[in-house]
Order: C-alpha cells, then sequence, then structure tokens
C-alpha cells in the first residue's frame, strides 16, 4: 500500500499504484488519476490500462501523461496543465517515486502563475525536492504573466 502525499489541497502525489489502490484513492475523495509513468520502465509495474480499468470501475477518471527519463517537455508540462484545471475534485498523480508528478505538478502550477516559493515548499512539505528545476519554474512563472 503506497503513501498519498498531500502536495497541496486537492493535489496529491504518489509512488507507483497499484488496481488496490485506487478504491482507497476514491475514499480520499480523489476524481482523477494521472499516470505519468511510462509502460513497461520496470518489469514489475502494472499496466496503465490495469490503473485505468480500475479507475473506470470506481468512477475515477483517468489520464496518462508518461515522463520518460529523456525528461520534461512543453507539451506534457501544458497536457498536465490542462488536466488539472479541467479536474472537478481532487487529483492524485503518480510515478514510480512520486518525484517526476511531484515535478510535472510544480511545472505546470508555475506556468499558470502559482508562486515558485509556495510550489516549493509545498513539495518540500511533502518530502519532494523541486530545486534543481527551479530556474525553470520561474521563466514559466513569468511567462504566465503573474
Amino acid at each position: 500500500m503506497v503513501e498519498f502525499k498531500q502536495l497541496r489541497e486537492g493535489m496529491l502525489a504518489s509512488p507507483q499504484i497499484e488496481a488496490g489502490d485506487v478504491a482507497r484513492a476514491k475514499e480520499a475523495g480523489v476524481t482523477l488519476i494521472i499516470n505519468n509513468r511510462p509502460d513497461g520502465e520496470a518489469g514489475d509495474q502494472p499496466a496503465g490500462a490495469e490503473i485505468e480499468a480500475a479507475a473506470q470501475a470506481n468512477g475515477i477518471a483517468y489520464r496518462a501523461i508518461p515522463v520518460s527519463s529523456a525528461g520534461f517537455s512543453l507539451p506534457q508540462i501544458e497536457e498536465m496543465q490542462a488536466a488539472l484545471d479541467e479536474a472537478d475534485g481532487t487529483v492524485l498523480a503518480f510515478c514510480r517515486s512520486g518525484t517526476r508528478s511531484t515535478i510535472l505538478w510544480a511545472l505546470a502550477k508555475a506556468k499558470s502563475g502559482a508562486p515558485v516559493d509556495q510550489l516549493s515548499d509545498d513539495a518540500l512539505a511533502a518530502g519532494y525536492d523541486v530545486s534543481g528545476i527551479r530556474p525553470t519554474m520561474e521563466m514559466l512563472s513569468r511567462q504566465s504573466g503573474s
């Protein structure tokens, strides 16, 4: 059973979830699960389709925005931004450890104009350090016009 870490109200990140974790996510108020892990990254991970089926069975929306070792791209950031903007309730994003999900969340929120200091503090309070992407967060925040 994985731990869902609260990044801020309405946003959770976690390591790899399994189908059995989806019911617990529903109990936590999750209405959207975002999978940031590419299928086949590790031999022991469940397929995205398995998590998606469990989400659908529990009335939870599902979206895959995989981030590979190649890193983050603007289209991924924009897709995450759109998913967060469209979400109606609590979002749970997961990857292998929760780090990629947290980074993608921070980049998407910075692009939406959220204060970079607050994003960094929220991530750190949940156990994730986003200091390595701070210059990118600041650039995206400046571009947002906020």
